[in-house]
Formats: C-alpha cells, structure tokens, sequence
C-alpha cells in the first residue's frame, strides 16, 4: 500500500512540472544573482547535479550551492526552509513531521549495486546469496565461488538513508530489516573507500558514485548493472533519484525553473553523458 501511494504521488508530482507551461529562463547576461542551496544525497550528486547545475548556471546565470549530507538531510533541510532543492536517493517517510512538507519530483532512475575489491574472483551472484550474505547466513567467499575467506559485510548505518533503506526495501522487503554487518558507515563515500581497501569486503552502493571508484561491481541473477539492463528492468535493483522542493518557499518559483530544466532536452542529456536513465525515458520501470 505505502509503495502505491509513493508510486501515484511521484507520478502527481512529476505531471505537475512536465505538463505546466515551461517557466521562462533569463540569458546569463541578463539573469539576476540569483544563488540556490541544494543538500542531499551523494548520489545524486555524482550522477548528475554537479553537471546539469553547471550548464544551468551557464544558460541562466543562477548559481547553485551543492553540498551533501545525505539523502535525510536532503528532504528534511528542505522541508524546514533549510535550503531550497533537496537530492534524495529515497520518498519521503510516512508518518514523518520533518519531511511532510517537502515535495519530490523523480528525476532519474539508478541502481543500487554489490560491490567487491577488484582483485576478488566472484562476478555473479544470485539475490538470494546476497541476501544470505547480508543476513549472516554465508561467511565465507568460498560459499559463492571465490577463495576460501571470510565475507567482510560493509553496510549503511542507518534505517532511514537512502542507500540504507532501499537496500532493505528491494533485497529484504523490509524497511526494518537488521543487517548482519561487520562494520557500518555513516555515508557511501567512506564504505566505498573501504571497499577498495580490502579484498575480501562486499557492500551496496548506487551505481552512480561506484562507477567513479576503483571497485568491482558485480552482476545479480547473470545480469550487469548496465545503462541498458537498468533502463530495461532486467536489472533488479533500480530505484529513483528525486529533487525535493518546498511549494511556498521563498526561492520556490525559482526551483521549479531548475526542475524543469532537468527533464529538458538539455537537462537529460547531461543525465545520459553520466551513465543516468532519466526518468521520463523509464517510467515503465
């Protein structure tokens, strides 16, 4: 039931910007100063907000401030008028106060991917392995094909991030699950460092920011983490990345300008130069 209501009120929310008259851009030359605060998760942030806030800053004139912080951060921070756009790798919590006022517009799809050090042998694993794995029920490396080692289980620390959470939604079904972990990370960033510092680590982490480190990723059920495989469905583990907005916010018409540019010809290409399935391109998913 939550996953529908999530379902429809993205689907409200992006309707809502690609049907509505295209709000004018300004020429740089022109543009006002204009600076907007943008928080979220570093996935977002290495998939495509760097770039497309570059040439939207480009075309416009209007600068935007990008720091991280997580995807929590992302929401919340704009829901309490703490920033103006917001970068989330996950809906808004049900029930929540803190983020009741934040408005999500899917942008992308990216996918959350199992990754080793590059010199460990397996390239394949099933789902259930990796549940196994992360359940505390296989070990050791040999149980799945590799050398005869013991599995070290880097994990998300908390329930509610957004790579913490969605792996428990799309592996386990379960928001709450407990992860048998040996070491867990405040953000992606560190566990992906530690990921290549040690050869006989596994985590999960979104496709975006793990293409840009010297990891393995691995395939699930046969399949690669492709472009094509993502876009296709064929590819378990995809889930949306979404801009957050504040209606009412002081800077809000001027957000709205920004998330249309994202679903413009110009705003997409920037996400498929990145590797990124724009959203409109996957809405099948």
């Amino acid at each position: 039931m939550h996953a529908l209501r999530v379902l429809l009120t993205a689907l409200a929310a992006l309707l809502a910007f690609v049907q509505a008259p295209v709000l004018a851009a300004q020429d740089a030359g022109d543009a006002p100063k204009v600076t907007l605060t943008w928080v979220g998760c570093g996935i977002s942030k290495k998939a495509y907000m760097k770039e497309v806030a570059a040439l939207y800053e480009k075309k416009t004139g209007v600068h935007i401030e990008i720091s991280g912080g997580g995807a929590t951060k992302g929401i919340r921070d704009v829901a309490s008028d703490a920033a103006d756009i917001g970068g989330s790798c996950r809906f808004t919590l049900p029930n929540e106060a803190a983020e009741k006022d934040a408005r999500l517009v899917p942008v992308a799809w990216d996918a959350l991917v199992v990754i080793v050090h590059p010199d460990n042998p397996v390239e394949d694993m099933t789902l259930r392995q990796l549940r196994d794995i992360f359940d505390g029920k296989i070990t050791n490396w040999k149980e799945v094909g590799g050398p005869d080692a013991p599995i070290h289980v880097l994990a998300r620390q908390g329930k509610i991030s957004g790579v913490g959470r969605t792996v428990r939604e799309l592996v386990f079904a379960d928001a709450d699950k407990d992860i048998a972990a040996t070491e867990l990370f405040p953000s992606s960033g560190p566990l992906e460092k530690a990921v290549q510092g040690d050869v006989n680590a596994i985590g999960i982490t979104g496709i975006s920011s793990a293409r840009k480190r010297k990891v393995k990723m691995l395939k699930l059920e046969g399949k690669e983490p492709s472009y094509e495989n993502i876009l296709s469905g064929d590819y378990l583990l995809y889930r949306p990345l979404y801009l957050a907005y504040k209606p009412g916010g002081k800077n809000a018409e001027e957000v709205k300008k920004f998330i249309q540019f994202v679903h413009s010809h110009d705003g997409q290409e920037v996400l498929r130069k990145n590797g990124t399935v724009p959203y409109l391109e996957g809405i099948h998913l």
